[in-house]
């Protein structure tokens, strides 16, 4: 039976300025959630996103507000086990809040693989690779410290495949930067760049064609996320991928998209998608219609950074890798033992349930309060 659950938001300043179109961010909020059961099993979950309410409609306060009054007491007293039936009971009777979805789903299914002693990823049908390749993004907006993070990445080997946050500079700014960096990479990295929606589909045509040129590997939603008219020329006129991301909202987005031709690949986000089982229908949309497959990242912590690796770890094709570096990013960890990244990898845990262990120590030094 569920006990309790329980929202916590903590406040972590990250390692540097990440500056995105839509915000520059100093720190993150971590909204963590707990559910305690009868048996004594406890699962976390997370539902973290970026920026306050300058990403998206949901904010570290509101996700924390709505779980705590109208989420929680729909779901206290129900069998723990019942994962599924409790998530019907939310979608049913809850609207939207998507990423507060997201976090609840991810701790009654720690919970239970805690309680059958099995991984999360074999919750979800199955791994069937152990480590990840994982992308870094560059977001200082300053050229040249961005060429020598990139440098120092590949110097460690933790990162080859590099995404620069553009969109808040004139086009022609954006491209100078992103091809000085890449110039300056060559052959070593896989270099791929984000807009945010920043661009009109005149802006995105001339500086698709630059970066294209340029040996941009990737294109991340150069348009507006309602703009899919737009989204689906700019796929059908370019030979670089272009890549939705805010445009997708769990499978029903999915289907259309794939239906209107409108992306060569998707940016599996969990809690964008509502859920690890809704993040598993939309790669399920993908591979049904030749979409490639990225798992994305709302710049999570350590928490929902397990729970996507255990997602992807699932995926038969992940042709376009990760960005599961949140925890990176991070000054503070809330794990006992950090997630492992190495050889330009993220090892997928082993463990029961999400493989982690939090440290309620440190994490109670992080607690708002």
């Amino acid at each position: 039976m569920i006990l309790s659950i329980e929202t916590i938001l903590a406040d972590v300043p990250t390692i540097r300025a990440h500056k995105m179109s839509v915000a520059t961010m100093k720190s993150q909020t971590l909204v963590l959630v707990r559910v305690r059961c009868a048996d004594g099993i406890e699962g976390w979950g997370e539902a973290t996103t970026i920026g306050g309410l300058n990403y998206g409609e949901e904010s570290p306060e509101s996700i924390k507000t709505n779980i705590d009054t109208h989420i929680a007491p729909l779901l206290v007293g129900m069998e723990a086990s019942g994962v599924a039936m409790a998530m019907a009971k939310v979608r049913k009777t809850i609207q939207g809040n998507r990423f507060a979805k997201c976090a609840i789903e991810t701790a009654l299914l720690d919970a239970q693989g805690q309680r059958l002693g099995v991984p999360l990823s074999e919750l979800l049908g199955g791994r069937v690779r152990d480590a990840l390749p994982v992308a870094w993004t560059l977001a200082s907006g300053d050229t040249a410290q961005d060429i020598a993070e990139a440098q120092q990445m590949l110097e460690l080997r933790r990162h080859r495949i590099f995404k620069l946050k553009i969109g808040s500079r004139s086009v022609a700014d954006d491209v100078s930067h992103v091809l000085a960096i890449k110039r300056a990479l060559g052959d070593a990295a896989s270099v791929r760049v984000d807009v945010n929606q920043a661009w009109s589909e005149l802006d995105a045509m001339r500086g698709i064609a630059a970066l294209q040129d340029g040996g941009v590997d990737l294109i991340e939603q150069p348009v507006r996320a309602d703009n899919t008219a737009a989204l689906g020329r700019l796929a059908a006129r370019f030979d670089v991928a272009i890549m939705a991301d805010e445009a997708l909202h769990g499978p029903g987005d999915a289907f259309r998209l794939a239906c209107a031709g409108s992306a060569d690949v998707y940016a599996v986000k969990i809690t964008q998608s509502g859920g690890l089982i809704p993040a598993q229908q939309v790669a399920t949309v993908a591979q049904l219609a030749g979409i490639g497959l990225y798992g994305g990242t709302m710049l999570e912590g350590s928490i929902g950074t397990a729970a996507s690796a255990h997602l992807c770890a699932t995926f038969a094709d992940l042709s376009w890798d990760t960005e599961l570096f949140g925890p990176l990013l991070l000054t503070q960890e809330i794990l006992r033992e950090p997630l492992v990244y190495r050889d330009f990898m993220l090892q997928v845990p082993t463990g029961p349930g999400l493989g982690v262990q939090i440290d309620t120590d440190k994490l109670r030094r992080l607690v708002r309060q």
